[in-house]
């Protein structure tokens, strides 16, 4: 009796990191358009980024500004600006009907002006599914306390 028990205990501890473990379709989904939005800014693919960014999207960047789509496309679009790495890590989706949170970090090396820059990011990314399509509507960066 006490064994079914300590059994029963264990797939009980067990069962929320089984269903984590377990994706969605749809946070695979919002999972990949975040990476694929990481790519497309480093490679300034503005056609890609304009179709990845709803036309409310909003950015709160390391320094405390917001911009807009616009803004933000025009800002990925500067050619004196280089990327040599864009990654993200540790990301974790959580969905919420036909809104998906991400959080996790970031690091990006590359040149402005001819001066290298290097940042290490936590962030946070509101994507939200109209009409069958995922779009990012916010997105906020800030520089973690070392």
């Amino acid at each position: 009796m006490c064994e079914k028990i300590l059994k029963l205990l264990l797939v009980l501890c067990l069962m929320p990191a089984l269903a984590t473990a377990q994706k969605s379709p749809d946070a695979e989904k919002v999972l990949s358009l975040e990476k694929k939005w990481t790519e497309s800014y480093k490679h300034r693919d503005i056609t890609m980024l304009a179709s990845l960014l709803s036309e409310e999207f909003v950015i709160t960047v390391e320094d405390g500004n917001t911009y807009g789509k616009a803004g933000y496309i025009s800002h990925s679009a500067d050619s004196s600006v280089h990327v040599d790495v864009a990654e993200l890590s540790d990301l974790k989706v959580r969905l919420h009907g036909n809104t998906a949170v991400i959080t996790g970090a970031y690091h990006e090396t590359g040149d402005s002006k001819g001066k290298p820059y290097e940042y290490h990011d936590r962030l946070t990314d509101v994507w939200m599914k109209v009409d069958g399509k995922w779009q990012v509507i916010a997105s906020h960066y800030s520089v973690p306390l070392k």
